[in-house]
């Protein structure tokens, strides 16, 4: 739910496209809002709506700004977090960040709310039944709670982030919105130095 990780994927996107074949993607969750029924402040709107409107000046991906008309934002993104790892479990989380992505910032709808979530995972193809259990279940929590653990251990206090582990050695990689081979060339240097 990350405004500029949906900015950077069209990027990454490229990037995992021309990856070493023996690097292996393992996504984090990042948590960023507790789960929360009230409604977004006024001054948290503006500032979204304005990072929304720099994400499409400076990366060029188009945002549905009806969103802060036809629904009712909140500041809670752990559903969400839970619902990827649920899609984890059926072997679709890549997908499933990507289907949260496009029903928020392009069908305007709210990815805060358990309906839109199914309806995603539905979209996907995941087991539906299964995924409207695993969306709460123990096992989600505990993976996701491993996820927010690995995230602080990591040091990863922004979003979206990218880190390499060679061998023992974890390395940040500079986030680089337009710019994919800047992004592969860093990998790849790190990768020759292990």
């Amino acid at each position: 739910m990350c405004s500029w990780c949906y900015g950077f994927s069209p990027t990454f996107q490229k990037v995992l496209e021309e990856l070493p074949s023996e690097i292996k993607i393992v996504y984090v969750q990042g948590g960023l809002a507790p789960h929360s029924s009230a409604p977004m402040q006024n001054n948290m709107k503006i500032m979204l709506q304005n990072t929304w409107k720099q994400i499409e000046q400076q990366v060029g991906v188009k945002f549905n700004h009806n969103f802060w008309t036809q629904c009712q934002p909140r500041r809670s993104t752990y559903l969400a977090c839970q619902a990827s790892i649920a899609a984890r479990i059926q072997n679709k989380e890549a997908q499933m960040i990507q289907a949260i992505q496009e029903s928020y910032y392009l069908k305007a709808e709210n990815p805060s709310d358990r309906n839109t979530l199914e309806l995603a995972a539905k979209n996907i193809s995941l087991d539906s039944e299964k995924f409207k259990i695993d969306l709460e279940s123990p096992k989600t929590i505990e993976l996701f709670n491993k996820d927010l653990y690995l995230r602080n251990t990591l040091g990863v206090n922004s979003f979206p982030s990218l880190v390499l582990k060679c061998k023992d050695t974890y390395s940040p990689i500079k986030i680089q919105y337009n710019n994919e081979q800047a992004v592969l060339k860093e990998i790849n240097d790190l990768i020759k130095k292990s």
